[in-house]
């Protein structure tokens, strides 16, 4: 394990994220992520609640689901620090309610530079920068509303199927969820033509100026027993909740990679967790051990996946 990690930490580019001026954060909107991952239980489909954070020139597309449990865990943190007030040995455990696997991907969007950078969490925060795919979208005169918003819809073959999307021409945003972007207004709602994906539009609001912020460098702030303010980071879990913030920016404390090298590390993770977790720890510095509610797997042991036979991107047949 050791060996690997090594490998792949010295052939990453272990430098922080290239500077990315940030975008004030005009509006959020949430979306019901439906996808049949399975094809052989189509009745059973993946459903998540994600959210979008857009601005002029960038958006921010993640689960609204990660950042809830985000909160939750922030609520726990500051529950379990009151209690143990004046306690020189604190331990902190986190329960995790998750029900399903979550998104993990978080993916920036910057529309002037035509940028995609995709978000990873794996002990530390990894961006990896792509250019953006050219969606070749066909604007066509049909139009709906979805909750009052008026919308035009729009059709493309992208990724291996083909889209339809309706998008707000009055609300002049270039992004949408996922990887959808490009048209001349927010995309509110999309699907492809076997409805085996769908982003079903949910709701939308302004950001206020003085809207709650979160550390943007992935700890916790927290109000510490003394009326102060402190940090607690809770190794290998994402608890960052700065999407709600004023200000769509990539984590400062990112290391910047490429997909290959990022891959290496994910499949040493799978392989051994609690190897890769105590490597990950030793290699930053850092002592002490970690605690969740899952049951610890045995060393050696491959993490179980659920059934994906229909991915959201699918080769093109050539």
């Amino acid at each position: 394990m050791k060996r690997i990690l090594t490998t792949c930490l010295a052939t990453a580019i272990l430098l922080s994220a290239k500077a990315q001026e940030p975008d004030k954060a005009l509006a959020r909107v949430r979306y019901t992520f439906t996808h049949v991952r399975d094809t052989t239980q189509r009745d059973k489909p993946k459903v998540e609640n994600m959210l979008l954070v857009t601005g002029k020139n960038a958006s921010v597309y993640t689960s609204y689901d990660k950042l809830n449990q985000a909160l939750n865990m922030q609520k726990q943190i500051q529950e379990q620090i009151k209690n143990q007030t004046g306690n020189g040995n604190m331990k902190i455990e986190v329960k995790s309610e998750m029900k399903a696997p979550l998104t993990q991907e978080d993916y920036f969007f910057f529309a002037n530079e035509h940028k995609m950078i995709t978000k990873e969490r794996l002990f530390n925060n990894y961006l990896v920068e792509e250019p953006a795919a050219k969606i070749d979208w066909k604007i066509l005169k049909d139009t709906m509303s979805f909750s009052g918003v008026a919308c035009q819809k729009a059709t493309a073959h992208f990724k291996g199927r083909n889209w339809v999307a309706w998008f707000a021409s009055e609300i002049p945003f270039q992004s949408g969820p996922w990887k959808l972007n490009g048209l001349p207004g927010l995309i509110v709602e999309a699907y492809d033509d076997k409805k085996e994906v769908k982003f079903e539009f949910a709701g939308l609001e302004n950001v206020k100026d003085a809207d709650a912020t979160a550390n943007s460098d992935g700890d916790v702030k927290i109000a510490a027993p003394n009326g102060g303010v402190g940090a607690v980071k809770i190794v290998g879990i994402d608890v960052s909740t700065s999407y709600l913030g004023p200000e769509i920016k990539l984590p400062a404390d990112a290391i910047k990679t490429t997909r290959k090298e990022l891959d290496k590390l994910k499949a040493a993770r799978d392989k051994d967790p609690q190897g890769f977790m105590q490597a990950q720890m030793a290699a930053s510095g850092m002592q002490g051990s970690f605690r969740t509610n899952q049951a610890p797997r045995p060393a050696g042991t491959a993490a179980t996946k659920p059934e994906v036979n229909n991915p959201i991107e699918i080769e093109d047949k050539k």
